[in-house]
């Protein structure tokens, strides 16, 4: 309770010093930004040896997740942080152990890492306990517990066993996020300046989502097939939006049918996808609606199925 304690703390110390920030008041964003500091620097002094290994406390999912969501620790330990909870995850043959506190950030931080493979593995899995678990039981609700109707169909306590639950359903922000990529800008409030990133993973052959927003309605819509990645994207009036094309070949890439290449005014950048097939490609885009492909070839282990 101490190590989630701390890790709050300073995450919402910092987050009251960038809301000063915001509003101007410096005073007040340099006194709360030193105290998530020195929150921090005792935590991983305490919590944490010099190679990322958590002490002192259990080495469970939930403690590591929480050290590398509210940046605990330094960025040469980060890293180190992150494979421990991969390994962690293998060893529980990749099963998530999380419960109401390290669930929400479990997927974002895989893949804030370089380990959205393992996200997607935590996501699909369908053995107690994971989210499909209880779908394979019949669910069509969010469980509180993993286990709310064990193997053998008996029940856990009903003094702690609702069967319409959000908190394991906070992985649907991962799918929105990540799977399908929908985002945004902190300088760009209420959905003005928007990311649009997918990455593709898990077998999966397609995906959607759409969000109303004050502006109106942001989507993205992608399917692979035959090495090809294709992507609809729909941009609300008097918005922007970054975008990262997936692509395993940044010269395929094309805009409404047009080699980006031949697009001279739209400028793009290749950049790094860790963890994933493939670069992506950066483009700056207004609103408005875009078709997006290009060459895309999943990693090996990752058989393209439309599940």
């Amino acid at each position: 309770y101490a190590l989630i304690g701390a890790a709050y703390y300073a995450h919402s110390a910092q987050i009251l010093a960038d809301t000063a920030r915001v509003l101007k008041r410096d005073d007040d964003a340099k006194r709360y930004a030193a105290e998530a500091a020195a929150v921090r620097q005792a935590f991983c002094e305490h919590y944490f040896d010099a190679n990322g290994k958590l002490q002192n406390a259990p080495e469970t999912q939930t403690a590591y997740v929480l050290a590398l969501k509210c940046d605990m620790l330094p960025e040469n330990l980060r890293a180190q942080a992150a494979r421990r909870l991969v390994d962690n995850i293998h060893s529980y043959g990749d099963h998530i152990t999380t419960g109401f506190l390290g669930t929400p950030f479990i997927s974002s931080v895989l893949t804030r890492f370089g380990y959205s493979d393992v996200a997607y593995q935590l996501l699909l899995q369908k053995s107690y306990p994971s989210w499909l678990y209880p779908v394979k039981m019949g669910a069509t609700t969010i469980w509180e517990r993993w286990d709310g109707i064990k193997p053998d169909g008996s029940f856990e306590n009903p003094g702690m066993n609702s069967f319409n639950h959000y908190a394991y359903g906070a992985i649907g922000d991962w799918m929105y996020r990540k799977m399908v990529g929908l985002d945004t800008y902190e300088d760009g409030a209420g959905y003005k300046h928007n990311k649009i990133q997918p990455y593709i993973g898990g077998g999966l052959s397609q995906a959607r989502a759409s969000l109303d927003t004050y502006f109106g309605t942001l989507s993205n819509s992608w399917q692979l097939g035959d090495a090809k990645l294709t992507m609809d994207i729909e941009i609300p009036v008097n918005t922007t939006s970054t975008v990262f094309v997936p692509t395993t070949d940044p010269a395929s890439v094309t805009v409404d049918g047009k080699l980006l290449g031949t697009l001279h005014d739209l400028a793009s950048e290749t950049v790094p996808a860790p963890g994933t097939a493939g670069q992506f490609v950066k483009l700056e885009l207004g609103s408005g609606h875009y078709r997006l492909s290009s060459a895309f070839t999943p990693k090996a282990a990752e058989v393209t199925t439309k599940r």
